[in-house]
């Protein structure tokens, strides 16, 4: 096992890059991105940090040099032998061959485009532009660099001692929470930390940990690069980025209203089983559900990202129940800044109504909440979003409108479109 408080200690560049690989992302990313390859390739696309928690200021905090230096090395990777043999080669999902032949050439050859940095009142303005199945591979890796050069910085300057005193707390807090699973009966967990994580070294910690305390409770993680390592699971379906662009593109209301479920067809297309999942919340899942065609309903499930867990997920059973379909053979993937409280609880309330599984972000990946003075540590709000697509501007709603993101006349269009009545803010922490 890696002694992460003595590397980190002594940082060596070269040892321990915040990025190691192309596949040190989520697995949701390179599904998408083959979608993308496959529909929409030449769409070009913009896509921008946003820093939901303007406290944190970043461009203070994080040396610009420092953060060249990690983006200019992503932009240097390029899929190895044994990275390229294990998407073409492995099963996902009960699927042999997930990844096709002409996306894998493309893949082989790819290496990152270019980035734009300024600094801007105290942040970042880090933005990618270009066709969308280069630019789209920005995301994860553009979060995880942020993220981690931020916790260096806190923690340059301690000593080793501290630093060990501060990762044996920081294990102790992550195992206290893999204790109060072990008990909950039909858990299934997977790690979906990658992007807002404390750092690579601490993530794999974390999915080493779950393996070994929760065992088969435990189904996988959303990186590429540690499942293959770890031999676990890549777990991961799609996210909002396609339904904002696919919206952007929409030349009238009409088609602004039918392109969250043109995405959804394009998806039905390539996939079946438990890579048939909705994610309803990108303008409303109220109204995407009311209005959605009969054969969505077919599909394995509902994962649920923002807004109330619980009033989404009794959403969802009653959506299924007025479509003639058994929830109790759907599955109902909670994602949204969950922690261990909150897991027990949905698994208590749901648990034999319909088939439930999380995926644990932020509070498994990166929780040093109290460890260091002022909370220095403390996890922050930052995304990385297509901002532009076609010259066009993206919108997202979302079922917590603090989520909602895009220019104010847009988002007044949309929530037109989409008939979004009230809705109820709830705190955006990661």
């Amino acid at each position: 096992m890696v002694d992460i408080a003595t590397r980190v200690y002594n940082h060596k560049w070269k040892i321990d890059p915040i990025v190691r690989s192309l596949i040190d992302t989520d697995f949701y990313k390179l599904l998408m991105c083959q979608s993308v390859f496959r529909n929409k390739r030449d769409t070009h696309v913009t896509f921008s940090l946003i820093n939901r928690s303007k406290d944190i200021r970043l461009a203070e905090i994080v040396d610009e040099g420092e953060l060249r230096e990690q983006l200019d090395h992503v932009r240097s990777l390029s899929l190895s032998r044994g990275e390229s043999t294990f998407l073409r080669g492995n099963t996902f999902y009960g699927k042999r061959q997930m990844f096709r032949p002409d996306f894998m050439e493309w893949f082989e050859g790819f290496r990152m485009p270019a980035y734009h940095l300024e600094k801007r009142d105290g942040q970042y303005e880090l933005t990618f532009e270009g066709k969308w199945p280069e630019v789209m591979l920005w995301e994860i890796p553009a979060l995880a660099i942020l993220m981690e050069l931020r916790s260096r910085a806190v923690l340059k300057g301690m000593g080793r001692f501290e630093l060990q005193v501060l990762y044996a707390r920081a294990m102790t807090k992550v195992w206290e929470k893999v204790e109060a699973l072990q008990p909950v009966d039909g858990l299934r967990l997977a790690d979906f930390g990658t992007r807002r994580r404390h750092s690579f070294m601490w993530q794999d910690w974390c999915v080493q940990a779950m393996q070994e305390g929760l065992g088969d409770k435990f189904v996988g993680t959303s990186n590429c690069l540690i499942a293959m390592r770890r031999e676990v699971e890549a777990i991961g379906t799609n996210a909002h980025e396609l339904p904002m662009v696919y919206s952007a593109l929409a030349g009238d209301d009409d088609a602004l209203k039918q392109a969250p479920y043109d995405v959804l067809a394009d998806w039905h297309e390539e996939h079946e089983g438990n890579l048939r999942i909705i994610l309803p919340d990108t303008y409303g899942s109220e109204g995407f559900l009311r209005d959605a065609p009969d054969w969505l309903a077919g599909w394995t499930g509902i994962r649920i990202d923002s807004g109330d867990p619980a009033a989404g997920a009794e959403m969802a059973i009653n959506w299924w129940q007025s479509r003639g379909e058994d929830p109790r053979e759907k599955l109902v993937i909670f994602s949204d800044g969950l922690d261990v409280g909150k897991i027990i609880e949905l698994q208590a309330q749901f648990k034999g109504r319909v088939r439930v599984s999380f995926g644990w972000g932020t509070m498994l990946t990166n929780d040093f909440r109290g460890l260091v003075p002022d909370d220095r540590l403390k996890a922050f709000s930052l995304v990385c979003k297509a901002v532009e697509a076609d010259g066009k501007p993206t919108v997202k709603l979302s079922d917590n409108p603090n989520k909602a993101m895009g220019p104010a006349l847009e988002i007044e269009r949309y929530k037109r479109v989409f008939n979004v009545g009230a809705q109820a803010e709830m705190d955006v922490v990661v």
